[in-house]
């Protein structure tokens, strides 16, 4: 009996963890107890705020006074654990869903664009930095524009924790999401680590398919120490976290201006474009098809865990109002 009530609380605090992941905002107990029966979980509002000290004594929700709780990276964490079998391919429907929001005018610079967010420890922040200057020197990565966030702010969806600061970089979704807004359609083939000498891609030597997984590729590959972004920037020689695209053959001429109307506007990204039907990097693309490979956003990131600095790193966090960015050089 206590086992049955113990895994009926757990159900419930995973589903309130949820709700909180689908908002940018600080939720209430009211409004988390009508977004929950949405979710077929039928909650009092006493009994949502019962839930609510477990998880912040969990780590798992942060209180912004009297505007609510939001989730913590630790509670972003917890979700990512506990829907693992049932969300295989969630990351997939995920880019997809933040292609479509994004709303970025690469000629304009205004709108909205995704982002990644790392949680770094604030002592160890400016070290971070220090690690990070090869990776955007060498344009290692989709941008180098960033956002920084102190504990209690936000990037995206994350919270920042207590003790802790906050980097926001680009995500290579905002550059498939400008093509969608032109009418270019991208399949999502998956995510891996790419070999690179002189900073041309030679091989992919991991990959793991987004429609097969319910974590992101490049957290996977920086967590299990896969990289060499660090070696790549200094030597052109290593191992870089980037992502695999297919695009409607058709559609080469708009995705060649776009990608140059992006670099106006300093975002990169795009390591190299195929040839119709032709494989790249060894990799097939099918009839009519035309190979992307994409550098990964954080790559950035993967340098600092490579100095041997613990980082959290929230891929697809959210989106950003790109005039809110800056230079990672004024930093």
């Amino acid at each position: 009996m206590v086992q049955t009530d113990t895994t009926a609380v757990e159900r419930k605090i995973i589903a309130i963890l949820k709700v909180l992941s689908e908002s940018s905002e600080p939720l209430g107990s009211i409004t988390i107890a009508r977004e929950l029966e949405h979710h077929g979980v039928f909650l009092s509002e006493r009994a949502v705020r019962y839930h609510l000290r477990i998880t912040d004594e969990r780590g798992y929700t942060q209180p912004m006074g009297r505007d609510g709780r939001m989730i913590t990276p630790q509670g972003l964490e917890e979700l990512k654990m506990a829907l693992a079998p049932e969300q295989v391919g969630f990351v997939l429907e995920k880019l997809e869903v933040m292609a479509f929001e994004t709303t970025f005018d690469p000629q304009k610079r205004t709108g909205q664009v995704p982002i990644n967010t790392s949680v770094i420890d604030k002592g160890k922040f400016k070290k971070a930095l220090i690690a990070m200057r090869d990776a955007f020197k060498a344009e290692l990565c989709i941008s180098d524009m960033v956002a920084v966030a102190s504990e209690g702010e936000k990037l995206g969806s994350v919270i920042i924790p207590k003790g802790k600061m906050g980097l926001a970089t680009l995500c290579s979704v905002a550059v498939t999401g400008v093509f969608l807004k032109a009418g270019v359609p991208t399949e999502y083939r998956f995510g891996g680590v790419l070999e690179v000498r002189n900073l041309k891609p030679r091989r992919f030597v991991a990959i793991i398919n987004y429609a097969g997984t319910s974590l992101d590729p490049s957290e996977q590959f920086i967590r299990a120490k896969m990289t060499s972004v660090t070696e790549a920037a200094r030597t052109g020689n290593g191992k870089l976290l980037s992502v695999f695209r297919a695009i409607p053959a058709p559609a080469k001429p708009i995705v060649e201006e776009k990608i140059a109307q992006l670099q106006e506007a300093g975002i990169k990204g795009v390591l190299a474009v195929g040839n119709i039907s032709e494989p790249l990097c060894q990799l097939p693309v099918g009839l009519n098809r035309i190979g992307m490979i994409l550098l990964g956003g954080l790559n950035p990131l993967a340098t600092v865990v490579e100095a041997g600095i613990e980082v959290d790193n929230v891929a697809e966090s959210g989106l950003i109002d790109f005039q809110h960015l800056s230079s990672f050089w004024k930093l």
